[in-house]
């Protein structure tokens, strides 16, 4: 018995164009092709090869591979050989994947904590105590702060210290032209580690009291109206800035979290009594 390519579509589940395209390849050839019509017939017979191409791609096997599979002279060496790769790769996969779906559970158990914290949080005047950091500072143009951010980042994981700890920076004396910034990026570590003729490793010193507003800001643009509002609520509340130390600027986003170009950040201007 053989059939029509539409008829053969119908009782495969083939769609026509996967037939043709199979027929291209080499994969499933019709039994016949009418010369004068250019019909394409298949025999009954070929269900069962359209059955094992379709099994076979379920279990994850490409067009080629399934070729070889099909070849008349293939043996059960063959086989084994092509189940046992297969089944090698599609365990390499799943071990990949879990650690994907991992790394998506985390991130999203972060952005929950991000979402807790969405809320308006009124400025404070804290505490921050002192810290062992890794710190790199440069005057660079503004543009190159994510260069020196990454250089921080690979130099602590070098060292087998966490990266993705908040990235601390302190804006120092900004008065250049040209865009220019002077400005100290650091990561926290838990020990000493060696130190290099471009990263310090050293205490942050501890501010006794800043005030704190967390904000949502691009650290990459030169504008923030983060500080203007801060140095008001200073001003309004009877302190004035300590020019003792920096401004100081803690990324409560990470790297990895970061999915547009705004991050959550907390600004801390040390302050002093008028």
């Amino acid at each position: 018995m053989i059939f029509k390519i539409g008829t053969f579509s119908k009782l495969s589940g083939v769609s026509v164009k996967t037939l043709r395209y199979y027929d291209q390849r080499g994969l499933l050839q019709p039994d016949t092709i009418d010369k004068f019509s250019g019909y394409r017939y298949y025999s009954a017979e070929q269900l069962l090869i359209i059955q094992r191409i379709i099994d076979l791609k379920n279990r994850g096997f490409t067009l080629e591979e399934i070729k070889s599979l099909l070849a008349e002279d293939v043996s059960p060496a063959d086989v084994k050989k092509s189940l046992t790769a297969k089944q090698l790769e599609l365990q390499q996969f799943i071990k990949e994947a879990q650690s994907q779906l991992k790394e998506i559970n985390s991130g999203l158990e972060r952005i929950k904590d991000l979402d807790d914290q969405s809320s308006t949080v009124p400025t404070a005047i804290r505490n921050v105590k002192s810290q062992l950091v890794a710190s790199i500072r440069d005057i660079i143009p503004r543009s190159h702060l994510c260069l020196i951010l990454d250089e921080i980042k690979q130099y602590v994981r070098e060292h087998h210290e966490d990266e993705n700890r908040s990235l601390n920076v302190q804006w120092h004396n900004n008065d250049f032209e040209d865009d220019l910034i002077d400005v100290e990026v650091a990561l926290p570590i838990t020990k000493k580690i060696p130190g290099s003729d471009r990263v310090n490793i050293h205490f942050w010193p501890e501010l006794i009291q800043a005030a704190s507003l967390v904000h949502w800001c691009d650290p990459y643009h030169s504008s923030c109206s983060a500080l203007a509002e801060l140095a008001t609520w200073i001003s309004s509340n009877g302190y004035r800035p300590s020019e003792a130390e920096p401004i100081r600027e803690i990324y409560l986003t990470a790297d990895q979290d970061l999915y547009g170009k705004l991050r959550r950040a907390e600004l801390l201007i040390p302050i002093e009594n008028s």
